[in-house]
């Protein structure tokens, strides 16, 4: 009889709890999407993981460097928050920043030695395909792979290319970016950038050596 009142007791309390956690757990997903840092530290100190996700993946990380609150990320940088987690879409904290333009953010990330190159779509891509060219430069600067292949079989160049982002061309062909790779739908850069109609770039493209 004491056994049965004793675990009685134990599920009742863990009922009585379920409210309280999933309450702050809520709470510190909205304080992030708020950029209300003191509120996000002060239930981090509290005990809350770091790594805490909403139910689209999206870590504290993540929210922060989307909200451009760069007092949060280093905060969540300097207490071992996972940089490389990736979202349900796919995104990293860093490629999230990249695609916004955040340059702060990447500049930030990067000087902790968050990696950016990795398989698949990367921060690179993002910049390019949103001529974020300062960014790109930061990347580049970090050891990004210029010529990583996006799952469609794409460089940055070409998506720099296609979009007519001509400011973005420039600063990877004059990084080095290959002029040749085609992929076996759309091309080259250069067939990319005819095709759209953007003939300023597929003219720089022919003088910088494209074929």
């Amino acid at each position: 009889m004491k056994k049965i009142i004793t675990i009685a007791f134990v599920s009742a309390m863990l009922t009585s709890m379920q409210p309280a956690v999933s309450g702050v757990y809520e709470d510190i997903l909205h304080a992030a999407n708020q950029n209300d840092t003191p509120t996000v530290v002060g239930l981090l100190r509290r005990g809350m993981d770091v790594n805490t996700a909403d139910t689209q993946g999206m870590s504290l990380l993540m929210i922060a460097a989307q909200g451009n609150n760069p007092e949060l990320v280093k905060f969540l940088l300097d207490n071992r928050a996972n940089a490389q987690r990736r979202n349900r879409h796919g995104d990293t904290a860093l490629m999230i920043a990249a695609l916004r333009g955040h340059t702060e953010i990447v500049r930030l990330m990067l000087d902790r030695k968050v990696d950016p190159s990795h398989p698949g779509w990367n921060a690179l891509h993002y910049a390019a395909f949103e001529n974020r060219s300062a960014i790109i430069s930061l990347l580049l600067a970090a050891g990004a792979d210029i010529n990583a292949l996006a799952p469609n079989g794409q460089t940055a160049l070409m998506f720099a290319a296609k979009n007519g982002h001509l400011e973005t061309v420039r600063a990877l062909v004059g990084s080095g970016a290959d002029l040749a790779h085609a992929d076996p739908v759309e091309g080259t850069a250069l067939s990319m950038a005819k095709k759209a109609g953007h003939t300023d770039i597929a003219e720089f493209l022919v003088r910088a050596g494209a074929k």
